[in-house]
């Protein structure tokens, strides 16, 4: 194999502690300057507003605007210039996102914890979200339509999608094409940390929404974690990530395709496969070194697996799911016999694809299921975008009279031993009501 490929080779026991940190900790350390930059930028929208931004399109985009807001005929336009079999592709994909989607709608709950004591919860459409969508080197309306779909299927009130405006002044006709298609409300020619600030705290012509979700760019995500006094956002997002499980069963060229899909978005990329046996670890490594040569991407691919690219050997699945939750993937692929059987053994990761015929093409664009998922470890906490994650909820509680009294007593003497006694006070009122 040609120094280089892959940045990682050897058995997963041999790994030294270092090594295995560095695997682990994918996070990095924050940029200094970009959050000193970030947090500039975003003070220049709360200060000055669509001038800002105005100012910001040129400097960054190279974009004169008249207007931040792209009129919706803009957006026909470019849903009409799609080729045919583009626009039923990006069709099919939102109609498989609703079908998915549509099935996680919650219900609203209510308990009688004791006789006269009904306590629920209601879940509520969020009045107002923005989705980010990235624009320049990386655009992708498949984006567009995993944050805005949802958004619609739980009856948010209004989406706003955001994505950077080219020297014409428009954003992508991809991303345009796919607001339209996925029920986008408004959309606005703004990038970066100036569009998350634009939405977090509204401007003259951008409305404040509720939730930030979305890809983006270093700034994009420095933006996203400064702004959260103000609005919710969805997990913070880094560099694509997968980790590939593989048995002796499982095609060593299938998983080296996994490998280079996920390697071509990003120099930062990582991609990790765990082979059970040498020889099985030694045949995917070859398949890896051979796709890498061949890809159009080349230069992304050969950067990210030379950087973070590893194919490791392990003795036995067994010793494979210590290191999977660990790592906690953003995309775990299990090309094993009977893949289904180990689902149980996972518990943190973005999304796992059950089989070498289970592509993370096909979840990033077409199976319904939600391709914006945590990344860098952040699996632990969170989860990949939802329709949950367009709700808020509205807890409520009911007591009748005779619990009222019955409860009076004991919740008197929990509020008398935190010295709150105006608690005490207000409850044993009711004592003999």
């Amino acid at each position: 194999m040609s120094p280089g490929t892959l940045k990682y080779r050897g058995s997963l026991s041999g790994l030294s502690s270092e090594v295995r940190r560095r695997l682990l900790e994918r996070s990095g350390t924050s940029d200094v300057q970009v959050a000193e930059r970030t947090r500039a930028l975003i003070a220049r929208v709360r200060q000055e507003g669509d001038a800002a931004l105005l100012e910001m399109a040129l400097q960054f985009d190279r974009a004169r605007l008249s207007s931040l807001e792209v009129p919706r005929a803009r957006w026909e336009e470019a849903l009409a210039s799609l080729e045919p079999k583009v626009r039923s592709a990006l069709e099919r994909a939102a109609r498989n996102i609703a079908a998915a989607h549509v099935a996680q709608k919650p219900q609203a709950i209510e308990v009688e914890t004791e006789p006269g004591i009904v306590v629920g919860r209601r879940p509520d459409p969020l009045a107002r979200v923005g989705v980010y969508a990235p624009g320049g080197r990386a655009v992708y309306p498949s984006s567009v339509l995993m944050g805005v779909v949802p958004a619609k299927v739980a009856g948010v009130g209004e989406i706003i999608v955001c994505s950077p405006p080219g020297p014409e002044g428009l954003p992508a006709a991809g991303v345009l094409a796919a607001a339209l298609l996925a029920g986008a409300d408004r959309v606005f020619a703004l990038g970066g940390a100036g569009a998350v600030a634009a939405m977090a705290y509204g401007t003259q012509s951008v409305p404040r929404v509720d939730r930030i979700v979305g890809p983006g760019n270093a700034y994009v995500a420095a933006a996203k974690l400064q702004v959260v006094d103000a609005v919710a956002i969805d997990a913070p997002a880094g560099p694509s990530e997968i980790l590939v499980v593989a048995d002796g069963s499982a095609d060593p060229e299938a998983v080296a395709r996994e490998m280079l899909a996920q390697a071509e978005h990003d120099p930062d990329a990582c991609c990790v496969t765990l082979a059970v046996g040498e020889a099985q670890a030694d045949a995917v490594a070859q398949a890896v070194e051979r796709a890498a040569a061949r890809a159009r991407r080349r230069e992304i691919v050969s950067a990210s697996l030379g950087a973070r690219g590893a194919v490791l050997s392990v003795g036995s699945l067994e010793e494979a799911w210590p290191f999977v939750s660990d790592f906690a993937p953003e995309h775990l692929l299990i090309a094993t016999e009977a893949p289904q059987a180990h689902l149980g053994r996972v518990r943190h990761c973005g999304t796992v694809f059950l089989g070498e015929r289970a592509s993370v093409a096909f979840g990033d664009y077409m199976t319904g299921a939600n391709h914006v998922l945590p990344t860098a470890g952040l699996g632990h906490a969170y989860s990949g975008l939802s329709v949950l994650d367009f709700y808020r909820w509205t807890a409520w509680q009911r007591v009748d009279r005779e619990a009222a009294a019955r409860l009076a007593e004991d919740v008197g003497t929990l509020a008398d031993s935190e010295g709150l006694f105006a608690h005490a006070e207000a409850a044993r009122a009711w004592r003999n009501s």
